[in-house]
């Protein structure tokens, strides 16, 4: 992401990317799908509009982690942005 802020971690066995020391998110590494961590209400709000699913590895679903299939660049970055600054890098 070209910041320095941000860092790789290992959490569940998923390669993770890290801002002040909390995981925002990572790619499925057995579909290549967007994970980010965000609020239960946005993710609710992404799941509703048809945008993404519930992250739910091993049938338990993590509330606030969205599972985004379209490969969209854009949205990809928007969302990791959205998602750095609900884990706490908004004062970067």
């Amino acid at each position: 992401m070209g910041r320095p802020d941000i860092s790789e971690g290992t959490l569940m066995g998923f390669p993770y990317l890290r801002v002040d020391g909390g995981f925002f998110a990572t790619c499925d590494h057995r579909s290549g799908h967007l994970i980010v961590k965000l609020s239960r209400e946005r993710v609710q709000e992404i799941i509703t509009q048809g945008q993404g699913e519930p992250f739910a590895p091993a049938g338990r679903v993590f509330k606030e982690w969205a599972l985004v299939e379209q490969r969209d660049t854009k949205k990809w970055q928007d969302l990791m942005d959205e998602a750095i600054q609900f884990v706490g890098g908004a004062n970067r």
